[in-house]
């Protein structure tokens, strides 16, 4: 067995996040170009337990970088930074975060599962 091993299974795991920058227990969260839900809120450190994969209830907003747009279950999702709700379709702007499994009325505003990871 390989001795170098950090962590089992590598899905909850203590990072830096990129954005938002100071996550709170709960937020979708980017560390670079891997994306996750922040497991805790930040600590005096700078780290944040992030929750690689899994499903969660997000925000989502039904847009993309050309407008509005539905999402269908099934459809890429993305980390969008410049964006009020950082989940969308907007894969100009954003960062792939992970998946939709359920559908939004282009331009509206829910709260859905999503599949977190690639």
């Amino acid at each position: 067995m390989a001795i170098n091993r950090i962590y089992k299974s590598g899905s909850a795991i203590p990072l830096t996040c990129t954005a938002p920058t100071t996550p709170s227990s709960g937020d979708p969260v980017l560390c670079g170009q891997i994306p996750g839900v922040a497991l805790t809120d930040e600590d005096d450190a700078g780290v944040t337990t992030v929750q690689t994969d899994g499903v969660f209830d997000l925000s989502v907003k039904a847009e993309n970088n050309a407008g509005n747009v539905a999402v269908a279950a099934g459809d890429i999702l993305y980390y969008d930074t410049a964006a009020t709700v950082k989940v969308n379709k907007d894969n100009t702007n954003g960062v792939r975060f992970g998946y939709a499994l359920e559908a939004i009325t282009s331009g509206s505003t829910d709260t859905i599962q999503v599949k977190i990871g690639y």
